[in-house]
């Protein structure tokens, strides 16, 4: 099986504006950039492709040993989209797809399997935090509210292939919301330069 993984990561500096009322402008950008590390880190083992449009971004994917995938004006889901077609053209016949926002990723890797459709939903079963597919039966991305229901409708209709649907704890904590911010599990790895850490006086 040769599997890559893609991520698509937005412009630092403009994520994570839900947390505008409890982060400034900086912090919420190395957040989201210090989130994203932690993420391409995590399966540098692998073939790694970052979908942006972003100039600082795509440096800061090539530091980190990632290839880029270039799709300004494209879109979350458009972005997802031509990823999964470049990565499909260049013969890789698994994919992991990721959020940058998780904030424990250490399991990624553990969600493939060959020949397997597998979603793992955010903890309010309503996103899609991670999927894998082969890239003989992708998925079309259908990011946004709702999105974990639409993938699964999408999977089941391609009886060709097995489709798995994961719970997992830490898979399904991304990092959106001030409320996000409180839960202990996400508290526990918070970087300790932020404002929100509890051991961060």
């Amino acid at each position: 099986m040769r599997l890559a993984v893609l991520i698509p990561v937005k412009r630092f500096t403009a994520a994570k504006g839900r947390l505008t009322g409890v982060l400034s402008g900086d912090d919420r950008a190395a957040l989201a950039e210090w989130m994203a590390t932690r993420v391409v880190d995590t399966v540098a083992e692998v073939p790694t492709f970052v979908a942006c449009d972003d100039e600082q971004v795509a440096s800061w994917a090539r530091a980190r040993g990632a290839q880029i995938i270039w799709g300004a004006g494209l879109g979350l889901n458009g972005a997802v989209d031509d990823g999964v077609a470049h990565i499909s053209a260049a013969g890789f016949d698994q994919i992991l797809i990721s959020h940058a926002d998780l904030a424990r990723p250490a399991g990624l890797l553990d969600v493939v399997r060959p020949d397997t459709i597998t979603l793992v939903p955010d903890r309010r079963h309503d996103g899609t935090n991670v999927m894998s597919f082969p890239t003989a039966t992708p998925l079309h991305a259908s990011y946004g509210g709702g999105s974990f229901d639409r993938h699964v409708l999408q999977a089941l209709a391609i009886t060709s292939t097995i489709v798995e649907v994961r719970s997992d704890l830490d898979l399904a904590l991304d990092l959106d919301t001030p409320r996000d911010l409180a839960h202990p599990l996400i508290r526990e790895v918070l970087p300790p330069w932020l404002p929100m850490n509890p051991a961060n006086h």
